[in-house]
């Protein structure tokens, strides 16, 4: 939506929530002077990926076999992401397998092939069409029983069993706090993008243990949101 929007205009001002490098997906020349009409909040979920998949192993010690689901519709986006966590996969010696989805009949469909190649966890890449399809994407993964770590809280609070991020109302704060700047006569141009400071980390404890997962105590204590 970002990038349709900088498509669109080149002189009303834009502020965007994005999860990607704003730099990498071509929406501002660089962090500190976006130097354009555009300039907002990243949620810098790339950097989160490896410790996303460190409380997914934590949670699941066993796991050797990640599926990543990304949604291709937005190739800069799933792109960066799997540039992300494919390394850090490699870090924490798992295999990947990479699935793609961007319709509801997509999302059945790479759910469907559990059943002849199941993983042994799922992590879900930011998307925002994810986010509007969260009921679902929590509903397969527990219709396949299949352990998932996702960007948001928004899903565990519909049943998703871990979430690890920015903090959605943290950054719908500083984004309104620049929109109200812009209007003052601020420039885009002259406001450095804000990178997410408030990360929070989202446990489904009724879902782990429908699952047979036994979460640790240090992770539990430490989570900013804990559903029973």
């Amino acid at each position: 939506m970002a990038l349709a929007a900088k498509a669109a205009t080149t002189t009303i001002p834009i502020v965007f929530m994005v999860s990607g490098d704003p730099v990498r997906l071509g929406l501002v020349t660089s962090i500190a002077r976006p130097g354009g009409n555009l300039t907002g909040i990243n949620f810098v979920s790339g950097e989160l990926v490896a410790k996303r998949l460190e409380l997914l192993r934590e949670l699941v010690p066993g796991a050797a076999r990640v599926a990543v689901l990304v949604n291709p519709a937005n190739a800069a986006m799933a792109e960066s992401a799997l540039r992300d966590v494919q390394p850090a996969a490699r870090a924490f010696g798992l295999q990947i397998q990479v699935l793609n989805a961007n319709t509801s009949g997509e999302i059945d469909a790479a759910f469907a092939t559990f059943g002849r190649d199941r993983p042994d966890a799922l992590f879900v890449a930011s998307s925002p069409y994810f986010t509007s399809r969260r009921i679902q994407l929590v509903q397969l993964a527990a219709r396949h029983a299949i352990p998932a770590a996702y960007p948001g809280l928004q899903y565990v609070e519909v049943g998703g069993l871990m979430s690890y991020g920015a903090s959605i109302t943290d950054a719908f704060r500083q984004s309104g706090a620049y929109a109200g700047r812009i209007l003052k006569g601020a420039r885009p141009a002259d406001l450095p993008v804000v990178q997410s400071s408030k990360f929070e980390l989202g446990i489904n404890h009724q879902t782990a243990r429908m699952l047979g997962l036994t979460v640790p105590p240090s992770l539990l204590a430490t989570a900013d949101e804990v559903i029973e």
